[in-house]
C-alpha cells in the first residue's frame, strides 16, 4: 500500500533550464549587449539598467557582483576608460561593437537556414567559377582549364574504343559553372523624431537590423559593399562603428536628400547589382531648396515634396537601381504614397510593423543578390 502511495506521488518538475557551462559573466554579458544597443552605447546608463535588473530578478549573488562584471569587461577588452565633458568615464571598445553585431546578426537570422558561405550564385550558367556538376560540349574560346578531363577520356574510349586510344575535339568537354554576383547595396535608416514617438522605439529595431546585415555581409559576403547612411533634415553616411551609438534627432523627414546620396554612393560602385534599402516610419515631409534654404511640411502630404520623391525614385530605376521600402508606419495614405513611389521605381515595398523586419530583409538581399547580372 505504502508503495502505491509513494508511485502515486511521483511525478515531472519542469523548470527553466540553465546551461551549467554558462559562467556569471556570459549570463550578464548577453544582457549587457543588449543594453548597450538601447542606451545608444551609454555604458553608464546601460550599467545602471543592469544594477536595476539584478536588484528586481537577483542576477548575480556575492560570489560575483556587478562590479566584477565590470572588472571582467575591462580585462576581456571590452570597454576602457575615457575623459568626458564630465570627468574620466567607461566606454565600449570595437570588440563590443562586433560582438553587438553578431548578437544582432544571431538575434534576426538565427532562426534562417544556413546556406553555403562565401558567395551567392545567379541561376544563369556562363564563364564563372562556382561548378553545377553538368557538362556541355567544347567549343572554340572555353577555357582549357574549364576541360573535365575525365568526362572527356570517357568519351574517347566510348567513341573510339580502348585497343588504339584516340581523343579529338568532339570527344571533350566543359563543366558549367554559375557567376558568382556582387551586390552593392545601401541602407537608408529615417532618424526623424517620428522614430520615438507613439510610445515606441522604432530607432533601436533600425540598428539591429542595419548591424546583423553589416555582420553578414562583412563575414558571409566579404566582395558585397554595404553603405549607411541616415536621413532626417539632410542624409549623410555613417560607419558601421557608428550604429550603436546612433540616435534620432529633431529632425523631419528628407527623403529626396537620402536618396541622393544612396544613388551618388551607388555610381562609385564596380558591382553591376546595386540595391538600396529604406527603413522609415514616416511621410516625407523636407526638401532643401537650391539656395540651402529648408522648406517642411509635416501636414498631410505635400505635393510639392511627393512630387521630388517620385522625381527621384525614376531617376533610380533609370540607373537599374531598384529601391525596396520597408515602411513600418501603416497609415493608409502613407501606404497609398509608397505604392506609388514603388511603381515610379519599380521596386517593392513591405509594409510591417517592426516584428519581423529583419528576416524580411534578410530575405530580399539574399533574393536579390540572385538575379541575373546585367551588363
Amino acid at each position: 500500500m505504502k508503495e502505491k502511495e509513494k508511485r502515486g506521488r511521483s511525478g515531472f518538475v519542469f523548470k527553466k533550464y540553465e546551461d551549467p557551462n554558462t559562467s556569471p559573466f556570459e549570463k550578464l554579458f548577453e544582457i549587457f549587449k543588449e543594453l548597450i544597443t538601447h542606451t545608444s552605447g551609454d555604458f553608464d546608463e546601460a550599467i545602471d539598467w543592469l544594477r536595476q535588473l539584478d536588484v528586481e530578478y537577483k542576477l548575480t549573488d556575492e560570489d560575483y557582483t556587478i562590479d566584477d562584471f565590470i572588472e571582467d569587461l575591462k580585462k576581456k577588452g571590452y570597454i576602457r576608460e575615457e575623459t568626458k565633458p564630465g570627468g574620466p568615464g567607461m566606454v565600449i571598445t570595437a570588440k563590443t561593437e562586433r560582438a553587438i553585431r553578431q548578437q544582432a546578426l544571431n538575434q534576426i537570422f538565427g532562426k534562417l537556414k544556413k546556406g553555403a558561405g562565401g558567395n551567392h550564385t545567379t541561376k544563369y550558367q556562363g564563364a564563372g567559377d562556382e561548378h553545377t556538376g553538368e557538362f556541355k560540349s567544347f567549343n572554340y574560346g572555353d577555357p582549357l582549364e574549364k576541360i573535365s578531363m575525365t568526362e572527356s577520356l570517357r568519351n574517347a574510349q566510348i567513341n573510339h574504343g580502348t585497343g588504339d586510344f584516340k581523343m579529338t575535339e568532339d570527344d571533350l568537354v566543359v563543366e558549367e559553372t554559375h557567376h558568382k554576383s556582387q551586390m552593392s547595396t545601401v541602407l537608408m535608416i529615417d532618424i526623424s523624431h517620428s522614430m520615438i514617438l507613439y510610445g515606441e522605439d522604432r530607432i533601436t529595431p533600425a540598428k539591429k537590423v542595419a548591424m546583423a546585415l553589416a555582420e553578414l555581409i562583412t563575414t558571409r559576403y566579404p566582395k558585397d559593399t554595404l553603405d549607411i547612411l541616415v536621413f532626417g533634415n539632410d542624409a549623410w553616411k555613417i560607419s558601421i562603428g557608428d550604429l550603436p551609438y546612433l540616435q534620432v534627432g529633431p529632425y523631419h523627414t528628407n527623403t529626396v536628400a537620402g536618396l541622393q546620396l544612396a544613388m551618388d554612393l551607388l555610381r562609385r560602385k564596380r558591382n553591376t547589382n546595386k540595391q538600396i534599402f529604406m527603413i522609415t516610419d514616416g511621410k516625407p515631409s523636407c526638401i532643401r531648396e537650391r539656395d540651402g534654404t529648408y522648406y517642411k511640411n509635416s501636414v498631410g502630404l505635400d505635393p510639392y515634396i511627393i512630387d521630388k520623391c517620385y522625381n527621384m525614385a525614376q531617376q533610380a530605376r533609370k540607373l537599374h537601381i531598384p529601391i525596396t521600402t520597408f515602411m513600418i508606419a501603416q497609415d493608409p495614405y502613407l501606404e497609398r504614397f509608397v505604392r506609388e513611389f514603388t511603381q515610379a521605381n519599380h521596386g517593392k515595398a513591405f509594409f510591417t510593423g517592426l516584428k519581423g523586419l529583419g528576416e524580411m530583409i534578410f530575405e530580399d538581399y539574399e533574393a536579390n543578390r540572385k538575379k541575373r547580372i546585367r551588363g
